[in-house]
């Protein structure tokens, strides 16, 4: 077994502590990494508060990971010691349902394996990247362009997979209006996907004061959610509406903002049901529809694309010591646009 420190929350709502934990040893196709980077999801906090139920504590949150390979299994192939890879929201599947063969894994019919607070196949719980040391099948793993700081790579393992997916599911490219709504974690890489697959964007906001910084990310306009206005303005604008904030919205007036056939996407989840009248879809044959991240194989794809388009999150790193912290911070919207622990601190 491999020991390694981690961040652990005990129970549901107290502070981390510093432990250990053993990880499993090393299978055949399974790759050793020893991890630089994690960074903080809005998930990590639903989970280690314990407000989507099921906890399994001890917890060790983080499915953002970016490090480098020490050791492989007998049968690796595609990794080698001294890699620069990364591990996001899952760490197995069954490999053989049609979904895991299309290469989206999110959608196992099995259940995919999620990184932490979760049991895999065998009945043992994962644990994820607060961690100094993580194991992982090699068929979750993915490579981090030379071009891309891990620092940087690790929120795109959840936030950029998570907003890259359904733009490129639904078709983002030239000569499509695209809105993008919320300019936080997953809001800021939104934009900086839908810019460089050519749409013409817009970010819609509460209020006027991340505009200069939504336009320097890549968008074309800029309207304030807050002013009734706007949604007089932006009348069956959209092609596409991506929804990155997990707050309940007035669901039938960003439905107005959409063009026959358009579609609002959901990334973001609320903590109680939306609400809309039917008739907001049928007048302009418009859906409603939602995303989980990506899988592997288009993951990588989402790397390979930021490295090549100078796409990245805006990051504060941060020490082990202030993560809790941090979690409080998040929920004040204290933050542009991701914390990331340096794990060396652990």
């Amino acid at each position: 077994m491999c020991k390694t420190r981690v961040l652990s929350a005990p129970s549901a709502k107290v502070p981390f502590e510093k432990t250990t934990i053993e990880r499993r040893e090393l299978r055949p196709d399974d790759v050793l990494i020893e991890i630089k980077f994690s960074g903080i999801c809005h998930s990590d906090i639903h989970s280690a508060y314990g407000e989507w139920g099921g906890g399994i504590f001890p917890m060790v949150p983080g499915h953002e990971i970016a490090g480098v390979v020490t050791e492989v299994g007998s049968k690796v192939t595609k990794f080698a010691v001294g890699d620069r890879v990364g591990v996001g929201c899952f760490v197995d599947s069954c490999g053989e349902c049609e979904y895991c063969l299309k290469g989206e894994e999110q959608y196992c019919t099995k259940g995919v394996v999620q990184t932490y607070n979760y049991l895999d196949y065998d009945g043992n719980p994962t644990y994820g990247g607060y961690s100094q040391k993580i194991v992982v099948t090699e068929r979750f793993v993915v490579r981090i362009p030379n071009s891309l700081e891990l620092d940087v790579a690790s929120p795109l393992l959840c936030a950029g997979i998570t907003t890259y997916s359904p733009l490129k599911h639904w078709n983002v490219s030239p000569g499509k209006k695209v809105a993008i709504l919320g300019v936080g974690g997953l809001g800021h890489l939104a934009i900086q996907y839908a810019h460089a697959l050519g749409a013409e964007v817009t970010v819609l906001s509460r209020s006027m004061d991340k505009k200069s910084e939504a336009l320097s990310f890549g968008a074309d306009h800029y309207f304030a959610t807050s002013d009734p206005e706007t949604f007089k303005a932006l009348a069956g604008r959209f092609d596409l509406i991506l929804n990155t904030v997990s707050a309940n919205l007035d669901v039938d007036a960003y439905l107005s903002l959409l063009r026959v056939d358009g579609t609002l996407v959901n990334v973001g989840a609320p903590g109680k049901p939306d609400q809309y009248s039917v008739f907001s879809l049928i007048m302009g044959r418009r859906s409603i529809a939602g995303s989980l991240v990506g899988g592997i194989r288009e993951t990588q794809e989402m790397l390979d694309f930021s490295a090549e388009h100078g796409i990245s999150p805006k990051i504060e790193v941060i020490s082990a010591d202030q993560v809790d912290e941090a979690y409080e911070r998040i929920l004040r919207s204290d933050v542009r646009y991701r914390f990331v622990i340096d794990v060396s601190t652990l």
